[in-house]
């Protein structure tokens, strides 16, 4: 393909013009403008360094470097120069609570308003950790975070549906109060709304509940429901073409994917995608085995299922969306291997699984790193009482883990979990689905 040689300081790029027309706005209008500059074969950019153009090129070319503060800074400025919506996406995609505030002050800085507001709620949802250390922003910044509204952890019991006129206390959602250290209810699931055997999971401050099945039979819910968090209400949208129920449902950059489940207990390979601005499914790639109730997880702008197969093996694969491909990229060997749930953390993926000798009252989890490749165990057990740890959640640099008797809450610190604080258990029974939303006040 052509090639065009862009000279960056005192350092030369040679680059694929259509790979620059195709990301930058700023070298789309160049190269169609007619000027003399679109034809040259070798230009000189100014206004950004070599560092971010060179952090540009290497995400554009697929990698996933993890950038320090000065590269942070370089790429945002990059990035906001030549308006490169893949780059920003990226730098979205990698904030952490060591690099959020550069982010968030070089957005500012750079007018990258995406960047800018995902960084302050990243910040808003860990502001008590903070202390001191937000003195350094501007006080219109922090003004601005503290306008925002953090992220609450919420609960549902499995739930299915009943006769109308029976009162069914399943049916309600709640919410962990902290200050007070008690549940709270936040209201009720329509009254054909299942949360048995469902796919349950959140985009943009929304609830989605699709699939799930009625008693014991497992009569498939053929409705799907979306709970709208700013405005306290609740819609219908259309169900998968095929089905299903005992799904694993996840939210990613405006689509659900709905992936594998049962029907007519038969083991399901097929996933489907839902356009949540078109209100349409389609079909992606199957999964290579069929599966009910996988563990999946979301990181770093990436997406994972953890499956299993004979012999104590589980493998963990990555759908790659942009080739609608599912890429195996790590596989484990361990007795009573499957993994019960999968939770991330930054480029961590931790597979929480029963003890020894099908100790149910235990979990091992391990903990299989994205960038280095390699997997490692975890120190000791973790208590599973009436499942706690097969309903975790992160936000921040927090698990969230729930059961009947107790929520515990851990701090993920040097990739190991270390007990932080106990609060109120859930007031019912049963398997859980856990999630947070961001609350305006409730009454």
């Amino acid at each position: 393909m052509a090639k065009v040689q862009i000279k960056v300081e005192e350092k030369l790029f040679a680059v694929e013009k259509t790979l620059l027309v195709r990301h930058s706005e700023y070298f789309r209008a160049l190269f169609e403008s007619g000027m003399r500059e679109s034809t040259q074969d070798k230009l000189q950019i100014q206004g950004f360094t070599a560092l971010g153009f060179l952090t540009m090129l290497r995400v554009l070319g697929g990698e996933r470097p993890i950038l320090n503060c000065e590269e942070i800074l370089q790429a945002v400025e990059c990035a906001a120069f030549l308006q490169v919506k893949a780059l920003a996406k990226y730098l979205m995609n990698s904030i952490n609570s060591d690099n959020c505030l550069v982010m968030f002050q070089a957005a500012a800085t750079y007018g990258l308003l995406d960047l800018f507001h995902a960084a302050a709620l990243f910040i808003r949802d860990i502001y008590s950790d903070f202390g001191d250390y937000l003195d350094c922003l501007p006080t219109d910044l922090v003004d601005y975070v503290e306008s925002l509204l953090p992220s609450t952890f919420l609960a549902v019991g499995q739930h299915t549906p009943s006769f109308e006129f029976l009162e069914d206390y399943s049916r309600t959602i709640c919410y962990l109060d902290e200050d007070a250290n008690m549940w709270r209810t936040l209201g009720c699931l329509p009254e054909q709304a299942s949360t048995f055997l469902a796919g349950v999971t959140t985009l943009d401050n929304k609830m989605y509940i699709v699939g799930g099945a009625r008693g014991a039979s497992k009569q498939v819910v053929d409705l799907s429901f979306c709970y709208d968090a700013d405005s306290n209400s609740w819609s219908q949208f259309s169900s998968p073409q095929q089905l299903r129920y005992d799904i694993s449902l996840i939210g990613h950059e405006g689509y659900l994917l709905a992936i594998g489940g049962e029907y007519n207990k038969i083991s399901l390979n097929s996933v489907e995608k839902y356009n949540v601005s078109s209100g349409t499914w389609t079909f992606a790639s199957d999964l290579p085995q069929p599966i009910a109730g996988a563990p999946c997880a979301k990181t770093m702008g990436r997406i994972f299922v953890c499956l299993w197969k004979p012999l104590d093996t589980t493998i963990i694969y990555e759908y790659e969306s942009r080739k609608d491909m599912w890429l195996p990229i790590a596989d484990l060997k361990r007795s009573q291997s499957y993994g019960h749930c999968m939770v991330a953390h930054r480029d961590d993926l931790y597979v929480m699984r029963n003890g020894p000798s099908d100790d149910f009252l235990h979990c091992i989890i391990e903990c299989f790193n994205l960038s280095s490749q390699q997997w490692t165990a975890l120190p000791g057990q973790y208590v599973n009482s009436k499942g706690a740890l097969f309903t975790s959640v992160v936000r921040g640099d927090t698990v969230f883990t729930l059961n009947r008797m107790v929520t515990l809450i851990y701090s993920i610190e040097d990739k190991k979990w270390k007990p932080k604080k106990e609060k109120a258990g859930f007031p019912k029974g049963g398997s859980l689905h856990t999630f947070f939303l961001r609350l305006p006040k409730v009454t």
